[in-house]
């Protein structure tokens, strides 16, 4: 891979970019692609602890999903391939009534549709992506994902309140006191001062740390064919799919540069191929990261050249059981505590997408579209059809789009058929 070096490697003006053709001198390279690790590893390595996978495999497999997505992509989009928390609601009922490699299978299951859809849309566009998925759909499932966690979160606060309160307040504070890259790593600053409180409490063991090796392979696992799993996991390829759509046009929005929105089937089909990756080596699936996003907005620097840099640095952390072993020694408490925020955040994330698109609830259509699949995603409403489970982020998924268009296609009929106005 090349790059054009941008002036003289070292400065960057007011008022310009850094393109992603282009680059500043490597060690100032590789000091952006350490901020994007920085970034994405907050939410990265929660999603194994979260859901009990090896951290080790999903760090490995984000790095190479990352270059991979580099490669598809021609080198034009800057983007960081992190653990989707999409995932965390599925894998936690597959593993709950099976085991992890039943849901590895569903994993592997959303990276193979993905790719599917990604193919599709290289061919054709993304027109009817936003006509199945308008605003108000995409936004109820993004929030009800969110919400539909809430227990999660709270059942790890309880079991250590004041661990959870403390990491939750620092979270908080250095969100709202703090400015710039600080502000945005406030769940990294979370976790960090988090683990040191229960340090002092005595409550983590570091045996499993000392005993592990500095380098050696990540503990990778093998999918177990279940497709009783796959229904609670197909919801999250809608979910990938709004989130890489998103991703792009931000990307190009940033950059200045409208043609990276024709990078959109691309962007999904190495999303895919990485996801696929991903769950059959005994990854989480991956998405673009929006951390990351923010790290180019603050820094003005799209250089595909640190995303490399990233992506090796991710590999590299794989490869270090030590690493994964002390990330696993992060108790419930901290990860309650830094939970209820972030999963609060991601259903949060969903009603910003109806007020950035101003979504209109005085229409009966958005408001029972929103309505009916919140209610069912939040209350987990759970349907047994002989050997397959559909959970409430299924059922809920599907609802929003059934609801949205069933009531769409009747306001239209109806309008169609009004009678007209007298005219005297």
């Amino acid at each position: 891979m090349t790059w054009q070096l941008h002036g003289d490697g070292r400065n960057v003006t007011a008022g310009e970019i850094v393109a992603p053709h282009e680059r500043l001198s490597w060690p100032r390279t590789i000091g952006f692609g350490a901020q994007h690790v920085v970034a994405m590893f907050g939410a990265t390595f929660l999603v194994p602890i979260i859901t009990e996978f090896p951290p080790s495999a999903t760090l490995f497999f984000s790095g190479v999903g990352t270059l991979l997505f580099l490669v598809i992509t021609g080198n034009r989009l800057p983007s960081y391939l992190g653990s989707s928390f999409a995932f965390i609601a599925p894998i936690t009922a597959a593993t709950a009534a099976g085991s992890t490699g039943e849901a590895l299978f569903g994993i592997l299951a959303v990276g193979v549709l993905l790719t599917v859809v990604g193919g599709i849309v290289v061919l054709t566009g993304t027109g009817w992506i936003n006509a199945l998925m308008p605003p108000v759909v995409a936004g109820s499932i993004v929030a009800l994902i969110g919400f539909n966690l809430s227990g999660v979160a709270t059942g790890n606060v309880q079991e250590a309140p004041w661990t959870a309160l403390v990491t939750l307040t620092v979270v908080l504070l250095t969100a709202v006191v703090f400015t710039g890259l600080l502000a945005r790593l406030s769940i990294v600053v979370g976790v960090a001062l988090g683990y040191v409180f229960a340090v002092a409490a005595g409550a983590i063991d570091f045996t499993t740390v000392r005993e592990a090796a500095w380098f050696g392979l990540p503990d990778f696992g093998t999918p177990e064919v279940s497709w009783v799993v796959v229904p609670a996991f197909l919801p999250v390829v809608l979910v990938l799919v709004a989130e890489n759509v998103g991703h792009v046009r931000s990307v190009a929005h940033l950059a200045g540069d409208d043609s990276i929105n024709k990078l959109t089937g691309r962007a999904l089909l190495a999303d895919g191929i990485a996801t696929t990756l991903a769950g059959a080596g005994g990854g989480s699936g991956t998405t673009t990261y929006g951390e990351n996003i923010g790290v180019m907005a603050a820094t003005r620097v799209y250089s595909t050249a640190a995303y490399w840099v990233a992506g090796a640095v991710a590999i590299f952390l794989g490869l270090s059981p030590k690493v994964g072993e002390l990330i696993n020694t992060i108790p419930p408490g901290v990860l309650g505590g830094v939970t209820v925020a972030l999963y609060g955040l991601i259903g949060i994330i969903g009603v910003k997408i109806w007020i950035d698109n101003g979504v209109d609830f005085s229409r009966p259509v958005n408001q029972f579209t929103a309505a009916v699949a919140l209610v069912i995603g939040i209350g987990d409403l759970t349907v047994t059809t002989g050997d397959l489970e559909f959970t409430g982020i299924a059922l809920g998924s599907v609802a929003a789009i059934v609801v949205y268009h069933v009531m769409a296609q009747l306001e239209r009929l109806r309008s169609a058929t009004a009678d007209p106005p007298v005219v005297s």
